[in-house]
């Protein structure tokens, strides 16, 4: 988002805090704003100055092989026994796993380069690791290594 009129905050919360599970992205723009749903059966919004519309987000599924479109919205783990709110809420990340797998695997196949690569995912994994390690160390700024 460098050089953009973007930017981002990233929640995630599992436990030890009076809220029920979340793990969310918000993007705020000068023109239009996104923010993901605060709580369990609602929907995010976007915002439009004062305007606001809450969205569905629409399950891409029929953009992945038959197969593993049922993943995308539920997950091995809905069992009553193993249920968990992020498996609820689709099969991890709003559904992205089988996105994810996909892609990878079509890499692989196609002999190039996955998205996210690894200097992504390289990039995208240690924001979180330098965020905890910041809280571990009485919020000291940490500086995201080039990759």
């Amino acid at each position: 988002m460098t050089n953009s009129d973007l930017s981002a905050e990233i929640t995630r919360s599992l436990f030890n805090t009076a809220r029920e599970y979340v793990e969310s992205f918000d993007v705020y723009g000068s023109k239009k704003s996104f923010e993901w749903q605060q709580t369990e059966h609602t929907n995010p919004v976007i915002f439009e100055g004062e305007k606001v519309n809450h969205v569905t987000v629409p399950d891409y599924a029929h953009l992945l092989p038959e197969g593993i479109r049922q993943f995308t919205t539920k997950g091995v783990y809905d069992l009553e026994e193993n249920e968990h709110l992020s498996f609820k809420q689709g099969s991890g990340h709003g559904g992205s796993h089988p996105h994810l797998a996909h892609e990878f695997v079509m890499s692989i196949i196609e002999n190039r380069d996955p998205f996210p690569n690894a200097p992504q995912s390289a990039n995208w994994t240690s924001i979180g690791i330098l965020a905890h390690e910041s809280a571990m160390e009485g919020g000291i700024k940490k500086c995201l290594p080039d990759f």
